[in-house]
């Protein structure tokens, strides 16, 4: 029989994730994704073991092993036992605040989290660390190698429990990136979005972000315009796009799509932190996306 207890903290996950599942619906991801996190809800609710219990004695492979749960809804109720939120609800609804969870993280005071979210467009932990990994966190100014590792290290003591293993930087092809980026940028254009309602930057409470949730291969993805103080700041709320993108047995991360201003690539779409790649590709594609 289950305790209150139980009941309780199983019941809060069943309802994040059906939190997830019906924003997921009403933003027009895929069946399939939309009935995962319906499933898991609604298995936690009524069958599922203390998910607490499972996790401190066997981890977040004891999570996934449960019927319904797979590694990315396993990585998710991790979150929220270790949290008590999920940052994937938060930026679903329009509602997550990347300053304020970055300054959770040791050495990290206010500039710092504001120019990971300016600078980077960064809003988890996790593309916190695959920043650190593929060198984009050590070419802030003021962050030198010593800070990265230290940040590092912490990250890696905050975020080891609830992923099955350490980040390897890796990303989606880029060609797959620029071709959420241009399918998100011309539905946004013709109004075929479903919209958020931004809690930051909004003072009239606008609907006005579109969403994309989207798949390519293995990798789901998910586009909205950034929402970032530089976005306004310099007019590029309808430019700048966040991708976030996910696959089993991966950690969670994102890029900023762009139009170049300058050099070589100026007027090209470009992948951010990862434009020599985009060179590349343009380069042996002959192809050119504006």
């Amino acid at each position: 029989m289950k305790t209150s207890v139980q009941k309780d903290e199983n019941g809060h996950i069943a309802k994040v994730l059906a939190n997830v599942a019906d924003l997921l619906q009403q933003q027009n991801a895929s069946s399939f994704r939309v009935g995962a996190y319906r499933k898991a809800a609604e298995y936690i609710a009524n069958a599922a073991p203390n998910l607490r219990e499972v996790y401190e004695t066997t981890g977040l492979a004891g999570l996934d092993a449960l019927p319904t749960i797979g590694t990315s809804i396993a990585k998710a109720i991790a979150e929220i036992l270790e949290t008590g939120s999920l940052a994937m609800l938060a930026r679903l609804r329009g509602s997550l605040d990347p300053e304020r969870l970055f300054q959770s993280v040791p050495t990290i005071g206010p500039h710092i989290a504001r120019q990971l979210h300016d600078e980077l467009h960064l809003e988890t932990l996790e593309a916190l660390e695959a920043a650190a990994v593929d060198g984009r966190l050590g070419k802030l100014k003021g962050i030198g190698p010593r800070r990265v590792r230290s940040i590092q290290h912490s990250l890696e003591s905050i975020l080891a429990r609830r992923r099955p293993t350490r980040p390897d930087g890796k990303i989606p092809p880029i060609e797959a990136i620029l071709e959420v980026d241009e399918t998100y940028r011309s539905r946004a254009k013709r109004g075929t979005l479903a919209t958020i309602t931004p809690k930051r930057f909004n003072p009239n409470g606008e609907n006005r972000i579109p969403v994309l949730h989207t798949e390519i291969g293995p990798w789901r993805f998910t586009a909205m315009f950034s929402n970032t103080p530089n976005a306004h700041r310099f007019g590029r709320t309808k430019d700048w796009v966040v991708v976030y993108f996910e696959r089993d047995g991966a950690t969670e991360g994102q890029c900023t799509v762009v139009t170049e201003h300058n050099g070589p690539l100026a007027g090209m779409r470009v992948v951010r932190g990862f434009e020599a790649e985009t060179a590349r590709l343009r380069s042996a594609s002959g192809h050119e996306t504006k």
